[in-house]
């Protein structure tokens, strides 16, 4: 099979992925959906240890991942596969890997090594704490990041326990700050000539990922608690029942509140003094939000969505996952985009966030077999059929 595609924004970069479960292939994935020659390095068979896959090969997880790459069986163990590694690095733009911070050191394959090989490098090391530091050598996970930011400290509601946030949000923000960081050095690379080394963690996405909540700490000494569906600081802001279920409206700062109490015909509330400006209503949050509520369960959320938006309130739908694939405008906007399988026939996955109007991303091939592009990037690199065959002897492929 050629590459995937050989058109698109990105394809004059090559990219080795050496990653696995999540915040690797986050990252990459956007290179990939852009075009470029994602080849994803992964154990061969026979290998001791099988790669940290995020569930099954066919399974949804692994297919909405890792679209549109090549894949080569690598033992990096053996010689012959360092030999071939080195060999790609020299062809290569960026290699990114997310293996605990030493194990790099041990292979042969850290940033010193790589630039020695091909002084454009660049070098994307995704970690759980850091590549340095006390924590340094700790396993990393979604959900332990989620605790050690302060994220699940704010998620719940009062007096609730800790609660985790319902996606690997601090998985997907460490691979996206990771390509963010990928981006900006091949840009830097164009005045300099030079790669570098790019690093991310999920410790410091998560903390990244607290922003304004981290930021109200750190300049003004406040420990954020969770607040439920209520906005910490910004009311009314909040999660409320209708007569058929629930939606969410954000009605802040004065003129929305108005025009909430009008589409509400609350007029009323205008008059009292408890509610009279935004620090007023954040303060007095469970006897705005009682008084809302009570408004708010008359109709339908239906109708309440079409009287809000007329309005010009930000209200919304609080979905289950079949509800989100089919409203009108997320079908409009393609996020579940078609890809079709050798072995699962046609499939949708979720299309690239970013949107591109000339040179648009593509979901143009499913993840490949293992090393089914072996013998075909092998010879893109100088191999002829029989050193091939010599290097599958030795178990390096």
């Amino acid at each position: 099979m050629p590459r995937p595609t050989t058109d698109g924004a990105l394809v004059h970069l090559r990219i080795l992925d050496l990653s696995q479960v999540r915040a690797g292939p986050t990252c990459v994935r956007q290179f990939a959906d852009f075009g470029a020659d994602v080849i994803k390095i992964e154990a061969p068979p026979a290998s001791a240890r099988p790669e940290l896959a995020t569930g099954p090969r066919l399974g949804a997880d692994m297919q909405n991942l890792h679209r549109n790459k090549r894949t080569l069986t690598l033992n990096l163990k053996s010689d012959g596969g360092l030999r071939v590694f080195r060999k790609l690095v020299e062809t290569a733009d960026v290699v990114v890997e997310n293996f605990r911070p030493d194990v790099k050191h041990r292979l042969g394959i850290d940033y010193e090594r790589l630039a020695a090989i091909n002084p454009r490098i660049i070098l994307a090391s995704i970690s759980g704490f850091g590549q340095d530091g006390p924590y340094r050598d700790r396993p990393g996970f979604d959900q332990i990041a989620q605790g050690m930011s302060g994220l699940m400290s704010v998620t719940g509601h009062p007096g609730g326990p800790p609660t985790r946030a319902g996606a690997a949000v601090v998985d997907m923000a460490a691979g996206l700050f990771a390509a963010l960081g990928i981006m900006t050095a091949l840009l830097e690379r164009e005045r300099s000539g030079r790669g570098q080394w790019v690093q991310s963690s999920l410790l410091h996405a998560g903390v990244a990922l607290m922003d304004f909540q981290a930021a109200r700490h750190l300049i003004g000494g406040e420990v954020p608690r969770p607040m439920g569906n209520d906005h910490p600081t910004s009311m009314p802001t909040s999660a409320y029942p209708t007569s058929d279920g629930y939606i969410n409206v954000a009605a802040t700062g004065s003129q929305m509140w108005q025009r909430l109490c009008a589409t509400l015909e609350r007029e009323d509330l205008l008059a009292r003094e408890e509610f009279a400006d935004e620090q007023g209503r954040s303060s007095n949050r469970a006897a705005l939000n009682a008084e809302l509520s009570d408004a708010l369960r008359a109709r339908t959320s239906e109708d309440w969505i079409a009287r809000l938006n007329a309005a010009g309130i930000p209200c919304g739908p609080i979905y289950t996952m079949d509800q989100v694939f089919a409203d009108e405008q997320v079908r409009h906007l393609g996020i579940a985009t078609p890809i079709s399988h050798p072995k699962l026939g046609e499939i949708e996955v979720i299309a690239n966030a970013a949107r591109l109007t000339r040179t648009p991303s593509q979901v143009a091939a499913p993840l490949p077999d293992p090393g089914e592009h072996n013998d075909e990037i092998l010879r893109e690199i100088g191999y002829d059929d029989a050193q091939i065959a010599a290097l599958r002897a030795e178990g390096a492929i």
